[in-house]
């Protein structure tokens, strides 16, 4: 006597035959093949990524190569890495013994953004913690939103469990601050027909004098990454431009202006002027360029040319109508293609790929 199938047996012996039916004899079923994204892994940052090593042997792009390819989480080894600036204090441009504001005071800035998770945080006007970038974490896990400022950014540090100190001048800072601050009087406000004496240009002196490095004057490090398998994260962290006004923020730590990540497309950061890339949102303009199947090169020459399209006030440009500052990109997408873009001059940023680490020159435009 035949046993009687339930509907579940049924079911699972007619998927058989189904299967059965569907093939040759002579070929055996197998499972769908499941397709693993491999990216080229890659990391792209500021000049100053490559440079210092704080008290260990490796620098920023080394480190945060190392991290994620040993399986670190890409954001994670993106801030492991720029950590190594933050704490170096002959790194002047961002964290402990970044340049101070015109009170003497060190505010810093730092955003990061999650790629995977579609989430980011920053800080800015930051006081008292020399990581302004990891600030920036706790704020992207702990909380529901993505920008804290001033003393309430330093609260919300402290009861992360964050180190409060009462100045992150360097002595090497300070004396810089000291120079400057004998060289023009910071509580004057410049007018339109007083510029050769406003607190920018005598910075600049100090430039050209060799007294401060001219990339540590406007004070920043990008630094973007793409593991193996197409996660993508940035960080950009600062002390922000020299000699600034007590409560300046500038690109650095707003989403879209000194980062911008999209998991599905890539990253792009930047240096120099602030301003300028504030009122562009350039580095979300870039990313969008990619979207859109720009490679990293053509999207950051395109976001450089809305910038000097949008440069008109007669202080910011040159004999020839150009933009008389300077800004640069680092651009990654999620394929490991990269680019270093800049409006104007030479220069070269750090890379890191499979190959090691080295220096790259960027593209001008101007």
């Amino acid at each position: 006597m035949s046993q009687r199938l339930s509907r579940r047996d049924f079911m699972k012996t007619g998927a058989a035959a189904g299967v059965g039916l569907a093939l040759p004899r002579d070929v055996e079923a197998t499972a769908p093949a499941v397709i693993v994204r491999r990216s080229r892994p890659v990391v792209v940052s500021s000049r100053n990524g490559h440079v210092y090593r704080h008290d260990g042997t490796l620098t920023c792009v080394e480190t945060v190569f190392q991290e994620m390819t040993g399986g670190t989480d890409i954001l994670d080894s993106v801030l492991e890495g720029v950590k190594i600036n933050e704490l170096d204090p002959g790194d002047a441009s961002v964290g402990y013994g970044g340049l101070p504001n015109g009170d003497g005071v060190v505010q810093l800035d730092a955003s990061c953004m999650h790629g995977p998770r579609k989430q980011a945080g920053s800080v800015a006007c930051l006081e008292g913690v020399r990581t302004p970038s990891f600030v920036a974490r706790a704020v992207m896990a702990n909380t529901d939103h993505h920008l804290l400022v001033g003393p309430d950014a330093q609260r919300f540090a402290r009861n992360m469990g964050f180190t409060i100190e009462d100045d992150l001048n360097s002595d090497d800072s300070r004396d810089r601050w000291l120079e400057w601050r004998r060289r023009i009087d910071p509580s004057r406000w410049p007018g339109e027909e007083d510029r050769e004496r406003i607190g920018f240009l005598s910075g600049m002196e100090m430039v050209e004098e060799g007294l401060i490095d001219a990339e540590h004057y406007w004070g920043t490090i990008n630094c973007n990454a793409v593991n193996s398998q197409g996660e993508v994260a940035g960080c950009t962290t600062t002390s922000g431009l020299a000699w600034k006004i007590p409560g300046r923020v500038g690109d650095s730590p707003i989403l879209g202006a000194g980062l911008y990540v999209d998991g599905e497309v890539g990253a792009a950061g930047s240096t120099g002027r602030g301003e300028a890339n504030l009122f562009n949102l350039t580095s979300f303009l870039i990313v969008e360029n990619m979207r859109r199947g720009m490679s990293p090169l053509d999207a950051g020459m395109e976001g450089l040319r809305r910038i000097r399209d949008n440069t008109v006030e007669r202080r910011l440009l040159d004999e020839e109508g150009n933009p008389s500052f300077n800004v640069r990109f680092y651009v990654v997408n999620r394929e490991g293609e990269y680019a270093g873009v800049t409006l104007r001059g030479e220069g070269e940023y750090a890379v890191c790929t499979e190959n090691g680490p080295e220096f790259a020159p960027f593209e001008a435009l101007l």
